[in-house]
């Protein structure tokens, strides 16, 4: 019986746990950062390339074939 607790006991908590492990959505940057993104733009972003400009060219990597 008490072996049925404990395991009861342990899968309700790990499903809080769970269930409280983030927000739901996208990532957001805090408010400071945003105002120091917004006025540095990296080369490599694509957003401070004038335009025309040859996108970057790709760098292979092991798990391409999973994702392509």
């Amino acid at each position: 019986m008490l072996s049925r607790f404990h395991i009861a006991a342990t899968l309700v908590l790990a499903g809080l746990v769970l269930a409280g492990c983030g927000v739901r959505g996208p990532l957001e940057t805090p408010p400071s950062a945003k105002a120091e993104n917004a006025a540095v733009a990296s080369s490599e972003s694509g957003q401070g390339k004038p335009e025309g400009a040859a996108p970057k060219a790709h760098k292979p990597f092991i798990l391409d074939g999973l994702i392509r």
